[in-house]
């Protein structure tokens, strides 16, 4: 790789094994750590670069089998053994440094894939060819040469294409991190094993398959993941859980073909109305799901409200940057809202609208719902709340698309299905994975991070803390606002460096 040819760190095999006979026990200094960090920025750049350029769209394999080779190369010239774990679709891969079998072992969670692209939406030409911009004198990002990296380095500076925080950002930052401990000479005393999903964004549909399938090959003390955004005021923040999700498809069923609103309103039904009914029924206007016992089974102590408030949210500036000036009232704040299910309508479609709008009453009317899980509930116990409560408006519900004889039998057809991905995962605090992210994090910053028990997002974390019994803890190393699944994605160059630093700082920790 172009990379290993301009990084300053080692790449002799003395220097790089992870156990090195001149290596030190204790966490580097704070100060080694930045200073380090600081001093390979522009090689670390180049292999992010280098990276971003690879399509990581699950949905074309093999654009993910051509970056699994890649990771193989990356992981395999840093003194990991590699192999793939084969899945009903694309590969994962596990990366391992192994010292000794006495020896605890940790596993890191990282994902290569990102979400698709729509280039026409990108102000760049091609998303998957990074791009370096600043922001201009009108609060617009403007594009840069990236020779000026050569002399000069801002850390406002932003780095355009589709992965850049979500989640090739993290997954450089690791690589690099480990090489800058590699060249210092630290010597870890645990055993290190990576899984890279490369389904991540797809909800990755063969992942808990795969790990119950490979749980010996898995098996480790606890689970670091690094992933996702810090929390909104972009402090140093350790996640402890994250929900679940279950995504609900509902159809309602009209007419066989569109008709004539002047020949058949008022005579044949619409199936919008139907589907505005159902949707409406479900929640208050202040944003409470009304079906009885969805939110069973969850309660939040004193100790619990006292870790949620201790999490230093600006509420009315996390509305007024969204245009708005009033919450859904599930719970009093923000983070006590997130312990609870949701259910969100994330899309709908019925008849056309704009230019195409035409006097029809449609054949159909479709919506699209998440109901995001927390530890507390059970995806099926709420699925079966939600059809029962359609079932129980008068609607005949099915499975399927309904057929001829199901038409002439039931007047009033919901076609209703499911994709269920994962369950939610919440760990301890004061676990393994908590004490080595948070000793990480205090090690570098001199202070407590912010502690967020769940996060709202969801990760498909729960496979390995449910199959392998092990606590995790989730460390973020991107700037908040970075357009992750959105056009223009993009990392702060500044906070590309420090997660290098909080990497580093993290796995130069202790496990015990």
């Amino acid at each position: 790789m172009k990379y290993q040819e301009t990084l300053t760190v080692c790449v002799g095999m003395a220097l790089c094994l992870w156990g090195a006979a001149n290596a030190i026990a204790d966490p580097l200094p704070a100060e080694t750590i930045r200073r380090l960090a600081e001093e390979n920025k522009r090689p670390a750049i180049e292999l992010y670069r280098e990276f971003l350029s690879l399509p990581n769209d699950a949905n074309y394999p093999d654009d993910i089998l051509k970056m699994v080779v890649w990771l193989e190369d990356a992981f395999g010239a840093r003194g990991f053994s590699t192999q793939r774990i084969s899945t009903e679709g694309s590969p994962l891969l596990l990366a391992e440094r192994h010292i000794s079998d006495a020896a605890k072992t940790v596993l890191v969670y990282l994902q290569s894939d990102g979400q698709p692209v729509d280039p026409a939406a990108w102000f760049q030409e091609d998303p998957y060819t990074p791009v370096l911009k600043e922001r201009n004198s009108d609060g617009q990002f403007e594009r840069i040469s990236w020779d000026l990296l050569t002399n000069s380095f801002d850390p406002e500076w932003r780095v355009f294409a589709r992965s850049a925080s979500d989640s090739k950002g993290p997954m450089t930052q690791f690589l690099v991190a480990i090489e800058l401990l590699d060249d210092a000479g630290f010597e870890a005393d645990y055993n290190l094993k990576v899984i890279i999903d490369t389904e991540e964004e797809m909800g990755s549909p063969n992942l808990p398959d795969a790990v119950t399938e490979n749980r010996d090959l898995l098996a480790a003390d606890m689970l670091l993941i690094f992933d996702g955004p810090p929390h909104p005021s972009n402090e140093p923040t350790v996640g402890f859980g994250a929900r679940g999700i279950v995504t609900v498809t509902l159809v309602t069923h009209g007419p066989k073909l569109p008709q004539h609103s002047g020949h058949y309103g008022n005579f044949v039904p619409n199936p919008a109305f139907h589907l505005s009914r159902i949707l409406s029924s479900m929640k208050s206007a202040n944003g409470r799901v009304t079906i009885p016992g969805f939110y069973d089974g969850v309660s939040i102590d004193e100790q619990t409200r006292a870790i949620l408030e201790a999490v230093p949210d600006d509420e009315e500036k996390i509305l007024a940057d969204m245009g708005l000036i009033k919450a859904d009232t599930v719970a009093p704040t923000l983070q006590e809202a997130i312990q609870y299910p949701s259910l969100n309508i994330r899309g709908m479609s019925s008849g056309w609208v704009g230019k195409e709008s035409r006097t029809i009453v449609p054949s159909t009317a479709t919506a699209e719902i998440d109901i995001r899980l927390v530890k507390e509930s059970d995806y099926r116990y709420l699925l079966d709340l939600v059809r029962s409560h359609i079932v129980d408006m008068g609607y005949h519900v099915i499975d399927h698309i309904p057929t001829e004889e199901e038409r002439l039998a039931n007047a009033d057809i919901v076609t209703f299905t499911h994709v269920f991905s994962y369950n939610a995962y919440r760990s301890d605090m004061d676990a393994a994975a908590g004490r080595m992210a948070r000793g990480g994090m205090r090690h570098l910053y001199g202070k407590e991070p912010i502690l967020i028990r769940t996060s709202g997002g969801s990760v498909p974390i729960s496979p390995f803390v449910e199959t392998l019994g092990v606590p995790a803890a989730k460390v973020p190393t991107v700037n908040i606002d970075n357009n992750q699944h959105s056009p223009n994605e993009n990392i702060r160059l500044g906070s590309f460096i420090e997660g290098i630093a909080i990497l580093m700082s993290v796995m130069s920790q202790s496990p015990d």
